[in-house]
């Protein structure tokens, strides 16, 4: 189709009605608000975590508000529970119209005295359980010729500090992982993007905002002065998932209240 056949219904843009979206991640954190948000533009989601029971109680909340959502068990740490869980969405509904891939561990620890097997976890977790995720959906969508996923990286994959050089690694090899299934995707009308928050009020962000000191010093380097609370991760969720970013494709939206733009922690007087 050429840029002169497509027309934009600008009403109806972000509009999710009749499609299926799966959010893996969505039993808390910025899953649940995913998964809430995709729900409230219209979709079906299906909730799936290895948190059985938050993936219940998210389901739940959506079906109380009038939406349709149903919940899975996941544990993206094993191909053959991913693989099982995508095979079961797609038996049940026949389609998957976009994926977001929440699950992360954040293990605080310097570099030098992080062992083997605390590196090979979090690595597993977090970009590998993301790939397996990826790569099963990605065959599904390939199928039906369309979709749009969203992965999640982090401000840290851009700015570090002592005790995050695992996870910010992972969450840049997320990054990178999005642009380059993004580009080889794109052939079969699949639209792949990620996500970057800041500091976001999650239970994986707990040890922080429960430490006053702590907790100011991050809300004062960003912007905006203040922590994000978990919701307002939907809304760009539910626009790269949505019609609204049809054009958009191997990019990372920093959601992080211009965090990674700030030169530094001194406000200049000129």
């Amino acid at each position: 189709m050429s840029s002169q056949d497509f027309a934009v219904d600008y009403k109806t843009m972000f509009d999710l009605k009749g499609r299926v979206v799966l959010v893996v991640g969505g039993g808390s954190g910025i899953g649940r608000s995913g998964s809430l948000g995709v729900a409230a533009a219209g979709a079906t989601c299906v909730v799936a975590d290895v948190d059985t029971k938050g993936a219940e109680e998210t389901a739940a909340q959506i079906t109380a508000s009038g939406g349709t959502a149903v919940s899975l068990g996941v544990d993206v740490r094993s191909t053959e529970s991913v693989n099982a869980m995508v095979d079961q969405v797609w038996e049940s509904f026949g389609r998957i119209d976009a994926l977001i891939v929440t699950p992360a561990r954040n293990l605080r620890k310097r570099l030098l005295t992080y062992t083997d097997a605390e590196f090979d976890d979090v690595i597993n977790l977090n970009l590998k359980g993301t790939f397996r995720v990826a790569r099963a959906v990605g065959e599904k969508m390939k199928s039906q010729g369309s979709g749009a996923m969203v992965l999640m990286s982090s401000m840290r994959a851009y700015s570090v500090e002592p005790g995050q050089s695992i996870y910010a690694a992972t969450k840049a090899g997320i990054g990178q992982l999005a642009k380059g299934l993004a580009t080889e995707l794109a052939p079969h009308g699949i639209r792949v993007n990620a996500i970057a928050p800041g500091i976001i009020e999650t239970p994986l962000t707990a040890p922080i905002t429960s430490n006053p000191g702590w907790n100011q010093a991050y809300a004062s380097r960003t912007a905006l002065r203040r922590w994000a609370h978990v919701s307002e991760t939907a809304g760009p969720l539910v626009f790269l998932v949505s019609d609204a970013a049809s054009y958009i494709t191997a990019t990372v939206l920093h959601v992080d209240a211009g965090w990674t733009a700030i030169d530094g922690r001194y406000d200049p007087p000129v």
